[in-house]
């Protein structure tokens, strides 16, 4: 059984250890891939365009824990979402809208044990959450249906006066591109803070350096610097406006 985990929590203090162990001591042999423990904390944007990447890559069956959660302990719901043949565990906040989105998706709101801490739902509710369904547990078995669990969409581009794509940067990755929610044409024309910028196919169109935008592997633009770091070049914030012509 393959589960995975991404989360907030860093590596430095010892509470992924604590989720493993959890998860080993009810399925013992099960296979846990840590997808990433980097999201910046309480990023739940940054986290769900993560976890959108990632979910339908694996076998069906797989359980995927998502801890973005700094509404813990509050009225928030804990939530199961099983959805194209995966199981997703993770709190009511639009961090599992990837999964929610897709038709046919059921989602569970989970119990929240008396024990359970109200400062690390990650090892008391979904680890264990995850390890039943690990070991077969039936979804029903685990909640009740979630009502309206919260849903976060990508914005989606605009058409301009004169035809022209208007969208934005939705994300910067640890090499410094800035991910905007324009799907990618080669050969197109991108504009940012009255810079034009050309559409490239890799990296390695570019020299060292040079400003440019290549379409990523998400199939969406990506502003870039090889070998830099364009947000920090060109100072594009997630929200900054992107023209395509």
């Amino acid at each position: 059984m393959i589960i995975t985990l991404l989360t907030d929590f860093g590596t430095a203090d010892g509470y992924v250890g604590e989720m493993k162990g959890v998860l080993l001591s009810e399925v013992p042999g099960a296979t846990i891939i840590d997808i990433t423990h980097d999201i910046p904390p309480h990023d739940v944007e940054l986290g769900r365009l993560t976890l959108a990447r990632y979910w339908r890559r694996f076998p069906p069956g797989t359980v995927h824990i998502a801890v973005v959660d700094p509404g813990v302990g509050s009225e928030r719901a804990a939530l199961l979402v099983a959805s194209d043949g995966s199981f997703l565990v993770g709190p009511d906040n639009g961090l599992l809208s990837p999964a929610l989105l897709v038709g046919g998706a059921r989602a569970v709101a989970l119990g929240v044990p008396s024990h359970a801490s109200a400062t690390f739902h990650g090892r008391d509710v979904f680890a264990p959450a995850a390890a039943q369904l690990a070991r077969g547990v039936d979804v029903d078995a685990l909640g009740a249906p979630a009502a309206a669990p919260v849903i976060l969409r990508t914005a989606e581009p605009h058409r301009g006066k004169h035809g022209e794509l208007i969208g934005e940067v939705i994300a910067v990755d640890r090499f410094g591109n800035a991910i905007t929610n324009l799907v990618g044409i080669r050969g197109g024309q991108l504009r940012v803070h009255d810079r034009e910028i050309p559409v490239q196919r890799a990296y390695a169109d570019l020299e060292s350096g040079e400003i440019g935008a290549v379409v990523g592997s998400t199939g969406l633009i990506e502003i870039v610097v090889r070998e830099g770091r364009a947000a920090d070049v060109l100072s594009l914030p997630r929200g900054t406006k992107v023209t395509l012509r």
